[in-house]
C-alpha cells in the first residue's frame, strides 16, 4: 500500500517517537513575526538558550504594521515597542529578517512563497494559525503557540501527535465568477468548523489540479478554519513552475534534483487515507459568510437559514449568529447593505486576486457611503500591481490603495470597523470582534465580491457584473 504526501514528509522529518506517543519532529522552516516572538525569545534569555539553527528561522514585519503611514516610530506605542523588539531578536540570535525597508517585506504567509522559502516536502511552523496556507506547494505546515515558537527556536523541533489524513476531491469544473475562496468556504460549510479535528486535509481532484498556484494558497490557507491543522496539495507542474527563479528556491542543476525529490514525496497512487470526501465544483456559486464563523455561509442567491434547518447542537450557535448579525431567518443575503469593504489578508491578497477585483472595479466608482481600501499582501506584490496599473484603476474608483500588512484581517493595526458597521471582506474570519470592533460584523466572501459590494454598496452577485 502506498503513502500520502502526508505521511512520507512525517516520516521522513520523525527524530523519535516520544513517550506520550507524540513524534518528536524536526521543522525544516520556522517563520516568525512581531507578535507572537517575543516571549518566545525571552524565554530563551531566561533558559540561557540559544537559537540552535538560526538559518532556518525567517522573520517578517505585518500583524501590527500600519498600511497607511508607516514611518516609524509608528503612532501606537505598544506597536512600536513590538517592532523594536523583534528588530533587537532577531539582531541579537542572528535571524534574517524583512522589515518594512527591505522589498522582500510583507504578510508572512505571502512571502514565504513568494520568495521561495516554501518548497515541497518541506515541515514547516510559524506562531499564527494560518500557517496551513504553505501546503498548497506540498510542504506540511502548521500554526503553533508561543511556547511551541520558543521549543522550535531552541531544538528545531516540535512534538506532535500524528493526525489522520482525508483526501477531498473537487470534481467538475468552477464556473465563472466562482472562486478558490468560494470553494473553501464551501467546503467548511458542508464538513463544519470543526469537522477537521485531528485530521490533515489533502486537496485533491480535477479543479484542484488545475489551480493557479495562488488559488491553492487561498484554498489551503482556511484548512484551519474547518477545524483540519494542515491543508496541502502535491506538488505537480504548477508548482515547479512556480518556483523555478524563486530568490530562495535551488537554482540550476540543484533545482533539477529537488523537482526529482519534490515529485517523490507526492502521494502515492495507491496511497490510502482515513475518509475522503468528494465535492462537484461545478454546484458552487459565489458564497458569502452571514454568521459569526466561516462555516455559516450560503450561495449568494440562497437565503439566510432557520436554526430548525440545522441539527439540535448547533441551534444556540445559529440564534446568536443571527441576533449578532442582525437577521432573519429566510432574509436573502443579496442586497445587504456594507459599510466598509476590504480587499487583503493572507488569504486574498495576491497578484492574482487583486486582478480579478480589478476586473469588476475598472470603470466604476465605489458607493456612496462605503469606505473600501486594497491591501497588497506584501511588497513584492504591490509593486507588480503598480506596473500593471491596477493601483490606478482601484484609485480611480475611490480606493484607498495602501502598504503592505495584515491590516483588517484581525485589528491589530489601525484599521479596524467601528461601532455596528458591516465590512465585505476578503479575509478569513468572521468572529465577533475580529475586525477591531466588538459590535462590527464580518461578511466573508472572494476579492471580486468584494469588488462587486464596494461599487454596489450592498451584497452583490459578481457574476452581474463581470
Amino acid at each position: 500500500m502506498g503513502k500520502s504526501l502526508f505521511n512520507k514528509v512525517w516520516d521522513a522529518h520523525a527524530v523519535r517517537e516520544l513517550s506520550s506517543g507524540q513524534t518528536q519532529l524536526f521543522i525544516g522552516l520556522h517563520l516568525i513575526h512581531e507578535v507572537t516572538s517575543p516571549q518566545a525569545f525571552q524565554s530563551l534569555r531566561e533558559r540561557s538558550l540559544k537559537v540552535l539553527f538560526p538559518e532556518r528561522t525567517v522573520a517578517t514585519v505585518d500583524h501590527i504594521v500600519p498600511t497607511l503611514d508607516q514611518r516609524r516610530p509608528f503612532a501606537d506605542a505598544m506597536a512600536e515597542e513590538m517592532m523594536h523588539a523583534l528588530e533587537k531578536n532577531c539582531a541579537q540570535f542572528g535571524i534574517r529578517l524583512f522589515n518594512l525597508q527591505d522589498e522582500q517585506q510583507g504578510i508572512v504567509h505571502v512571502i514565504g512563497p513568494e520568495q521561495g522559502l516554501t518548497q515541497p516536502g518541506m515541515t514547516i511552523a510559524c506562531g499564527d494559525s494560518h500557517t496551513s496556507t504553505h501546503g498548497a506547494l506540498g510542504a506540511i505546515a502548521f500554526g503553533i503557540g508561543t511556547t511551541q515558537v520558543a521549543d522550535v527556536l531552541a531544538s528545531q523541533c516540535l512534538a506532535m501527535s500524528r493526525p489522520k489524513v482525508r483526501r477531498i476531491r473537487v470534481t467538475g469544473h468552477l464556473r465563472p465568477g466562482v472562486y478558490a475562496k468560494d470553494l473553501t468556504l464551501t467546503i467548511i460549510r458542508r464538513l463544519g468548523v470543526k469537522g477537521g479535528v485531528g485530521y490533515a486535509y489533502e486537496y485533491a481532484g480535477p479543479v484542484v489540479e488545475r489551480m493557479s498556484m495562488e488559488e491553492r494558497l487561498t484554498m489551503c490557507n482556511m484548512s484551519i478554519e474547518g477545524g483540519a491543522r494542515v491543508g496541502y496539495v502535491n506538488p505537480d507542474q504548477t508548482t515547479i513552475s512556480y518556483l523555478r527563479g524563486r530568490p530562495f528556491a535551488p537554482h540550476g542543476q540543484a533545482f533539477e534534483r529537488a523537482v526529482q525529490w519534490w515529485r517523490a514525496m507526492g502521494s502515492d497512487p495507491d496511497a490510502s487515507y482515513d475518509h475522503e470526501v468528494a465535492l462537484d465544483g461545478s454546484s458552487i456559486e459565489p458564497t458569502v459568510t452571514w454568521g459569526i464563523n466561516p462555516g455559516q455561509a450560503i450561495g449568494v442567491l440562497e437565503k439566510i437559514p432557520a436554526p430548525e434547518a440545522f441539527p439540535e447542537s448547533e441551534h444556540s450557535s445559529v440564534q446568536e449568529a443571527l441576533q449578532f448579525m442582525s437577521f432573519q431567518p429566510g432574509q436573502p443575503i443579496v442586497g445587504t447593505k456594507i459599510d466598509v469593504a476590504f480587499i487583503g489578508s493572507c488569504t486574498n491578497s495576491r497578484l492574482s486576486d487583486l486582478r480579478e477585483a480589478a476586473k469588476v472595479v475598472r470603470g466604476r466608482q465605489v458607493a456612496r457611503g462605503v469606505k473600501a481600501l486594497v491591501v497588497p499582501g506584501s511588497q513584492q506584490v504591490r509593486r507588480a500591481a503598480e506596473a500593471e496599473g491596477l493601483h490606478e484603476i482601484f484609485l480611480a474608483a475611490g480606493f484607498q490603495w495602501r502598504g503592505a500588512g495584515c491590516s483588517m484581517c484581525l485589528a491589530m493595526n489601525p484599521d479596524q470597523l467601528e461601532g455596528r458597521e458591516i465590512c465585505a471582506s476578503s479575509s478569513n474570519r468572521n468572529f465577533k470582534g475580529r475586525q477591531g470592533s466588538p459590535t462590527g460584523r464580518t461578511l466573508l466572501m472572494s476579492p471580486a465580491m468584494v469588488a462587486a459590494a464596494a461599487v454596489t454598496g450592498v451584497v452583490s452577485d459578481v457574476r452581474e457584473l463581470l
